[in-house]
């Protein structure tokens, strides 16, 4: 089964697919530098780049088969009548009243927000617990500190 992802989140794997080329580019040039240097044995400046070089395809390999197992959702056209992927969901803790708002997706696109919404992943196990939730609803998530209480109060 693949994994979801918003329109957005695609476009910033590509985004960063684009920039990890760019860098390799600058990398192989640091390489062919510091190999001129003589000895590679004991030479730190090629064995430095060697090494970015090696982290920089990790990652550009990885991102490329996220990729290919991942399945763009359009967030626009999903019913908002219950917690699904791509929901912005507000929820109350309810044992200290406090107010979160998040905004359910992928593991892959885990990142800083423009917007009052935490983005947290359908993985998760808060993800995982409000999924097919209504407003109104409690659930339960098992987290390493303890069970917690939550109420659904709105699904955007």
């Amino acid at each position: 089964m693949p994994d979801y992802i918003t329109r957005e989140g695609m476009h910033k794997l590509h985004k960063r697919m684009h920039v990890l080329i760019e860098e390799r580019k600058e990398v192989i040039k640091q390489v062919v530098t510091a190999r001129e240097m003589g000895d590679l044995s004991e030479n730190a400046e090629y064995k430095a780049a060697r090494e970015k070089q090696r982290n920089i395809e990790k990652e550009y390999n990885h991102i490329k088969y996220r990729i290919t197992r991942l399945r763009v959702i359009d967030i626009s056209k999903i019913p908002k009548d219950a917690v699904r992927f791509g929901a912005y969901v507000t929820i109350k803790d309810i044992s200290d009243n406090k107010i979160f708002k998040q905004f359910l997706v992928g593991i892959d696109e885990i990142y800083e927000t423009e917007n009052e919404y935490e983005r947290i992943s359908i993985a998760s196990p808060i993800g995982k617990s409000m999924i097919g939730k209504k407003v109104g609803e409690n659930f339960i998530v098992k987290a390493p500190r303890g069970k917690r209480e939550f109420v659904i109060l709105d699904i955007k």
